[in-house]
Formats: structure tokens, sequence, C-alpha cells
């Protein structure tokens, strides 16, 4: 079982930045998502930066979700931002 999603951050047009409970941060990529079914909603910015997580999973208003599985698992590592790990972003 992945860990919980903690924190999450909308990067750009198509990607989030998410920590997990373990404390690792890790960049998902929405890109193919956002040709599928729901997801094409969330090619609107204003939608897509209201991700919030919810029960461990990211999740968007409409019932648009990501499981913490689909999350950490299809991810990579994050290059970490020292300004966003101090609060200045």
């Amino acid at each position: 079982m992945s860990p919980f999603a903690r924190h999450v951050r909308p990067i750009g047009d198509s990607t989030l930045e998410v920590e997990f409970e373990t404390g690792e941060r890790r960049v998902f990529d929405m890109t193919p998502y956002l040709r599928r079914g729901v997801f094409a909603r969330l090619r609107d910015r204003s939608i897509f930066i209201s991700a919030r997580v919810v029960a461990g999973s990211v999740e968007w208003p409409g019932g648009i979700d990501l499981s913490y599985d689909t999350l950490y698992l299809e991810s990579r590592p994050s290059t970490a931002n020292p300004e966003y790990e101090h609060g200045i972003v």
C-alpha cells in the first residue's frame, strides 16, 4: 500500500507536487489524464488549481479525484525547491 498524500501544490497547467505522509515529495504529470473523461475538465486552470487533499487522495470539485496509489506509483521524486520549503513561494 502506498503512503497517503498530505499536501498538494499545482504547478503550471498539468503538474502536481504531492507531499506524502512519509515526508517524501513527488511530481505527478497530469498531461495524459487531461485527455480522458472527467479529467478533461481540469484543463481549465481555475479548476486545476483547486486541487486539495481529502482522506489521503487528491480531489477537485465535481467528484474528480486521484487515489494515493496512483499518485505515488505514477509519480517521480521531486527536486526540492528551497523557496517552497521555507514558505517563500
